[in-house]
């Protein structure tokens, strides 16, 4: 109760307790307006929550997709010439400086183009990668 003069009287604190302070905050002040930590999507990551799975799977979603379309490039290269020989047999029957063209294409040709494509295909999955790499660090 405040005194008849309108101040509160002092409180002694007993010889053996020593006095409690505490502090008030208002929730408008800095202290009241601390965000919650943001969580990095590497944590997301190492955690293994929701957020970490989908990340995970749009990168194997990207690389499968890029698989896939690489396959789909091979099976042209390597299986649309036996598909044109057997269709138009005169085609398998062309020589070429005394080499048949089914052997040019298929024992000569084909390695290069499977090597480039190899080549191809590293360079889009580092992509993949790098890209994911970066959306995680940021």
């Amino acid at each position: 109760m405040p005194e008849p003069d309108g101040r509160w009287p002092h409180r002694r604190s007993d010889a053996g307790a020593a006095a409690r302070r505490v502090a008030v905050t208002s929730p408008r002040t800095e202290a009241g307006q601390r965000a919650r930590p943001v969580r990095r999507r590497r944590d997301e990551l190492a955690d293994q929550t929701g957020v970490g799975e989908v990340l995970i799977r749009s990168l194997i979603r990207a690389q499968l997709g890029l698989a896939l379309r690489v396959l789909g490039v091979v099976v042209v290269l390597l299986g649309g010439p036996p598909l044109v020989f057997a269709l138009f047999p005169a085609t398998g029957r062309i020589e070429i400086g005394g080499v048949g063209l089914p052997w040019l294409l298929l024992g000569v040709a084909a390695f290069p183009l499977l090597v480039l494509l190899g080549l191809v295909y590293m360079r889009q999955a580092e992509r993949h990668e790098r890209e994911f790499a970066e959306l995680v660090e940021h």
